[in-house]
């Protein structure tokens, strides 16, 4: 009789939370949204938040889920988590992480330990309530410490980084900063509203053409002699 292994199972939900609070979670999803916008043009660049991370097959406790990864040389599209074995065995070579009140040093630690063993190229770690940035940096095999962030630009993702007072500031290489959706959706509005302005005021412009003219005609003028 042949032995069968039972089946492994890879939750893609470890039952945690992808945020603590409201600043957390912004602060995530601007992270994650700004760097889908930086690579929406890249089919091989998988973006992903609070996405559960497996590095091993066959060891299903080891993983752990960074609140935003990048994955070079990866396909975009849905996965419940990342397998990594299934993914070329291609570690994410980026992640980030907000903190938020309920973290430990010791976890952080161990998140460090975890991406340092595992692959990670740059991790970069955000305290949004204490205004601190930090980061590190792959080489062989080891994640050293960036010594100022203030400016530091990415090797991998070619953003660069900075505080203004206890805010995050990422920009693209473009110039852009990363913004969050209510940024970006007020910054439309007031395009759209300018461009609605802009439309009224060519309208008023041509009924007032139109008005000259009929009262030039009512004078028995040409309006095109006058031009």
């Amino acid at each position: 009789m042949t032995y069968t292994p039972p089946k492994i199972d890879y939750p893609d939900s470890d039952g945690k939370p992808m945020a603590d609070n409201t600043k957390q979670f912004g602060w995530i999803v601007t992270i994650k949204e700004g760097l889908d916008w930086l690579f929406r043009d890249r089919p091989d660049v998988f973006v992903a938040g609070d996405l559960l991370w497996y590095p091993v097959e066959g060891k299903n406790t080891i993983r752990v889920a960074p609140d935003a990864l990048v994955a070079f040389g990866r396909p975009k599209g849905y996965r419940g988590s990342y397998m990594q074995w299934k993914e070329n065995n291609i570690a994410p070579q980026v992640v980030f992480e907000v903190l938020s009140p309920g973290n430990t040093q010791r976890q952080m630690a161990h998140k460090l330990e975890f991406y340092e063993r595992y692959g990670v190229e740059e991790y970069y770690l955000y305290d949004p309530d204490r205004g601190v940035l930090q980061g590190w940096i792959g080489g062989d095999g080891k994640l050293e410490a960036i010594d100022a962030m203030q400016g530091w630009v990415s090797p991998l993702l070619g953003i660069r980084f900075g505080l203004e007072g206890v805010d995050l500031q990422l920009v693209r290489p473009d110039g852009q900063p990363f913004e969050s959706y209510g940024e970006v959706a007020a910054r439309a509005e007031q395009e759209r509203q300018r461009a609605e302005q802009e439309r009224q005021r060519a309208e008023q412009e041509r009924q007032r053409a139109e008005r000259l003219a009929e009262q030039l005609k009512a004078l028995g003028l040409d309006p095109d002699s006058l031009r």
